[in-house]
């Protein structure tokens, strides 16, 4: 095999590592959902009976493939000394960010 030929193999390998170690790096980061117009009004959604040990995460619209699509609500596990917060959509300029539900102190 010629050297240029291994060469430019070799940069090509080089190039595909690279890759797939910043798309590794993507995963282990929040992903940001950004719309470009605002979410349609929350459905309501009947909140089932209390369930011990266990908090209510009511449903949401998503932004998916260019539209908003309906979530429905579950139940998230408790965390002791926490308080869920609901996930929401907040305005940021013209568009919309959806901002992930999380436990909070």
């Amino acid at each position: 095999m010629k050297l240029s030929t291994r060469l430019l193999i070799a940069q090509l390998a080089l190039a595909a590592a690279g890759t797939f170690a910043a798309a590794a790096s993507a995963s282990a980061q929040e992903v940001v959902v950004v719309a470009p117009n605002a979410p349609p009004p929350v459905r309501y959604e009947a909140v089932p009976a209390a369930r011990t040990g266990y908090v209510w995460d009511h449903g949401h619209w998503r932004w998916q493939g260019g539209r908003y699509v309906w979530v429905a609500g579950h139940w998230e596990r408790v965390r002791i000394g926490y308080h869920w917060v609901t996930g929401h959509w907040a305005r940021r300029g013209p568009n919309w960010v959806w901002v992930r539900g999380h436990w909070a102190r």
